[in-house]
């Protein structure tokens, strides 16, 4: 029987370690919201870099302050509009269903005179009118919650709104400032060839995300369009408002943003909006929606990025998931760039276990191959 004994400083230095990795999983996990901010900004940072490239170009001068100000005030006022728009418009719509659903399932059921007798037969009197008193209730409980679900949600729509300017404060600052800090950081390891690798690989990895974000936008802006004016013809034949057209491109626009199901669900999402006011333009509005769906998937992406980063349909799908499970809807969107970034770091990992095949010298055409050296002693052997 073997005995094995260990010193005691070892054995405190073991258990140093492990409360050393315990201390900072902890302070990561306390962490976690502020390293979401930071990740956040820097997402932002990147995606609102190649705006700022192409204003610099137009604006004259040489400052980098004008065209970033500009940039942020674009951003920032597309994001008031958003919110100004689409949020009272889905709670005007979700409001006038739940005060409307009485009446229109009355008016549906008047057609439906089999629903009473098939109570009788199961021993249900009335059953016609039971199911609209329900519907009654549950409309009018919902309207009479809709408020103090509102009330309840200031508090957190307040701390998103507090982290989300502590994002585009933390982006500006990124924009500015943070080109000279990287550059004086890799200065400091200039003639280092590793440090020269790492310093591309950065820089791919930065542009896999501006030109993903970029390309996305596009995507979505093309698809925001497309929603509106159908919804605006929409209204020429259906009883709609033609205002709605504007919220319902912006919906679907940012929906869009999600990879791969982020189309479907907001033009369910439309859809389902025109079915509270007319069921005729809901239904209408999802045939455009399965017709739309294959000409992005067809043309307009492949024609707008192209191959994009190139990776397999099984990589997006693993990728969105686990960042829809670990971070919700935004860990969705950039789910897809930060796969991308994964395959530039496996690309450049793989080449430097390359071996490098050792360089002949070019030979220029008309001349003869060079011939080899002699050894220097062979040369005075035959001389002699």
């Amino acid at each position: 029987m073997y005995k094995v004994t260990v010193d005691t400083k070892t054995f405190i230095r073991f258990w140093l370690v492990i409360l050393g990795f315990a201390a900072v999983g902890f302070l990561l996990f306390k962490a976690a919201t502020g390293l979401l901010i930071i990740g956040a900004a820097l997402f932002i940072a990147l995606a609102i870099n190649p705006l700022v490239r192409k204003l610099a170009k137009v604006i004259p001068g040489k400052g980098v302050k004008l065209p970033i100000a500009i940039a942020y005030l674009i951003i920032i006022g597309c994001l008031t509009a958003f919110f100004a728009i689409v949020i009272p418009t889905i709670v005007n719509e979700s409001v006038n269903f739940a005060k409307n659903l009485p009446e229109t399932v009355k008016t549906v059921s008047n057609g439906f005179g089999w629903l009473d007798d098939f109570g009788r037969s199961i021993g249900i009197e009335h059953l016609q009118t039971d199911i609209v008193n329900n519907v009654q209730n549950v409309s009018s409980s919902i309207v009479r919650d809709l408020g103090a679900n509102f009330a309840s949600s200031i508090g957190a729509f307040a701390s998103f709104v507090a982290a989300f300017v502590l994002v585009l404060i933390l982006a500006l600052f990124m924009l500015t400032e943070g080109p000279a800090i990287v550059e004086q950081f890799w200065s400091n390891f200039k003639g280092d060839p590793q440090s020269e690798h790492a310093h591309h690989v950065f820089n791919r990895m930065a542009e896999v995300v501006s030109k993903y974000v970029s390309n996305a936008l596009m995507v979505g802006l093309i698809n925001a369009c497309c929603t509106a004016t159908t919804v605006f013809i929409l209204a020429l034949f259906f009883r709609l408002d033609p205002g709605l057209a504007l919220p319902f491109g912006l919906i679907t626009g940012v929906f869009s943003l999600i990879p791969m199901f982020g189309s479907f669900i907001g033009g369910a999402l439309v859809a389902l909006l025109l079915a509270f006011n007319v069921w005729g333009a809901g239904l209408a509005f999802i045939i455009y929606t399965i017709i739309y769906l294959q000409i992005e998937a067809n043309v307009i992406s492949p024609k707008i990025q192209g191959k994009g980063l190139q990776l397999p349909a099984l990589a997006v799908l693993a990728a969105v998931t686990v960042g829809v499970y670990m971070f919700g809807i935004p860990g969705a969107i950039i789910s897809i760039p930060v796969a991308g970034c994964i395959k530039v770091l496996i690309e450049e990992y793989g080449k430097t276990l390359r071996p490098v095949e050792d360089e002949k010298p070019e030979e220029k055409p008309g001349e003869k191959p060079a011939e080899k050296k002699t050894d220097e002693k062979k040369l005075i052997a035959e001389k002699a």
